[in-house]
C-alpha cells in the first residue's frame, strides 16, 4: 500500500524549526528530558544547578559543525547528538572522573525540520544516560549548518585529576579502547563498501571506555590522555606536557582482524588507521613500571627521557611517526575525512 492509497494514513507534514518558533523548538529539544538527581534544576529555568558532591568539578567543551565533523548522508542526526555528547565525556574520563551534567546548544538553519531536531534531542539524551549523567539544560539558535556545542561536568569522587603532564621516564605506556576503528568506518562509508558494519558504528558513533578513566587514575596513572586526534598526535601532546619522550612497539599496535580484513577490501594500509586515525576516543595513559596498566589496558610502549630527540617525540620501532599525523581542525582536509 502506498502513501498515495486512499486508504493509507496520510503521513504528518513535517514542520520546521521556523514554523515551530525557539520555545517550540527548545521544547522539543528537551522533551526526553526526565528529573535526575545530580541535577536538581534542570531544563526550563535561567540556569540549571548540578550537584558537587566533591566540592570541584571538572568541565570541558567541545563542538561539532555540519560539513566539518559530521554529514548527514554518512550519518543520522540520532548518531550525531550521541557523538557529540560521547566525545565530551571521554574527555571527562580523560581526567578519571566521571560524568554528572551536560548542556547542550543546538544551531541549525530555519528549514530544519522537526524530525531532524527531534533525533538529534534523542541521541544527546540516550548519549547522556549512557555516560553516566544527564542533559541539564542548553540554548538553541539559527545557524547556517546544524551545529551542536556540548559542555560537561564531571565529578572525581575524592581523586586527583590525572593531567598530561605527569609522565615521567621507565612509564609504561597503555591504551584503552579501540585504535583506527572510527578512521575505517569513515574509509568504508566514503568508499561506499558494504559491511564492515562494527567499523562504521564506532565513526558514527564511538563508544570511549569511560570507566576506565577513573579505573587509571585508581590504579596510579601518571598522565592520561584520549585519541581524539590519532594516537600519534596525542602521544606528542602527552610526552611534550610531560617533558618525555615515548617510544611505541609497532608489535603492540598491529591491527586486529577487522582492520586488516577491511584494509584488504579497500587496498590500504590498515597500520595508517591505528596510528592516525582519530575519534574512536580510546583512553591513553602513562602508568608506573612496577605496577602497570590494570585489567583492560593494553601495554603499547615505554617513556622514556629526552635525548637524542628532543622532549615530545614520538617514535614507533625507534622510527619517528608521521609529523602531520592526526586531526588537525585548522588544517585537516573536510572532503578527505568526512569530519
Amino acid at each position: 500500500m502506498t502513501s498515495s492509497d486512499p486508504e493509507s494514513p496520510a503521513r504528518p507534514r513535517v514542520r520546521t524549526v521556523a514554523e515551530l518558533g525557539e520555545d517550540g523548538v527548545i521544547a522539543l529539544a528537551t522533551s526526553g528530558v526526565g528529573p535526575d538527581p545530580r541535577v536538581p534544576v534542570g531544563p526550563g529555568d535561567d540556569a540549571a544547578v548540578v550537584a558537587a558532591p566533591d566540592g570541584r568539578m571538572v568541565i570541558s567543551s567541545d563542538a561539532i559543525v555540519e560539513g566539518r565533523h559530521f554529514r548527514f548522508d554518512l550519518t543520522t542526526p540520532e548518531h550525531v547528538g550521541r557523538r557529540a555528547i560521547a566525545q565530551n565525556a571521554a574527555d571527562i574520563a580523560a581526567m578519571g572522573a566521571v560524568c554528572t551534567a551536560f548542556t547542550v546548544t543546538l544551531g541549525c538553519p530555519p528549514a530544519t525540520g522537526e524530525d531532524v531536531v527531534a533525533a538529534i534531542a534523542r541521541g544527546t539524551t540516550r548519549g547522556a544516560a549512557e555516560a553516566g549523567g544527564a542533559v541539564a539544560g542548553g540554548d538553541v539558535v539559527r545557524t547556517e549548518q546544524v551545529l551542536l556545542a556540548v559542555t560537561v561536568l564531571g565529578d572525581l569522587q575524592g581523586r586527583e585529576p590525572v593531567l598530561l603532564s605527569g609522565a615521567r621516564p621507565g612509564d609504561v605506556v597503555a591504551v584503552c579502547g579501540t585504535l583506527g576503528h572510527s578512521a575505517a568506518g569513515l574509509d568504508v562509508l566514503l568508499a561506499g563498501l558494504d559491511g564492515f558494519e562494527p567499523l562504521v558504528e564506532i565513526y558514527r558513533c564511538p563508544v570511549p571506555p569511560l570507566a576506565a578513566g577513573p579505573q587509571a587514575a585508581e590504579a596510579g596513572a601518571t598522565a592520561l590522555t584520549d585519541v581524539s586526534d590519532g594516537l600519534l598526535r596525542d602521544a606528542r601532546a602527552l610526552a611534550k606536557a610531560s617533558g618525555v619522550r615515548i617510544e611505541l612497539d609497532g608489535a603492540l599496535l598491529a591491527p586486529d582482524a577487522d582492520l586488516l580484513a577491511c584494509a584488504a577490501a579497500l587496498g590500504t594500509d590498515a597500520e595508517r588507521w591505528v596510528r592516525t586515525g582519530g575519534e574512536d576516543h580510546a583512553l591513553l595513559a602513562t602508568f608506573p613500571a612496577d605496577a602497570g596498566p590494570p585489567a583492560g589496558w593494553r601495554a603499547i610502549g615505554a617513556v622514556v627521557a629526552p635525548g637524542p630527540l628532543p622532549a615530545g617525540a614520538v617514535t614507533v620501532d625507534g622510527e619517528a611517526g608521521p609529523a602531520a599525523g592526526g586531526w588537525n581542525t585548522f588544517t585537516q582536509d573536510t572532503e578527505e575525512t568526512g569530519r
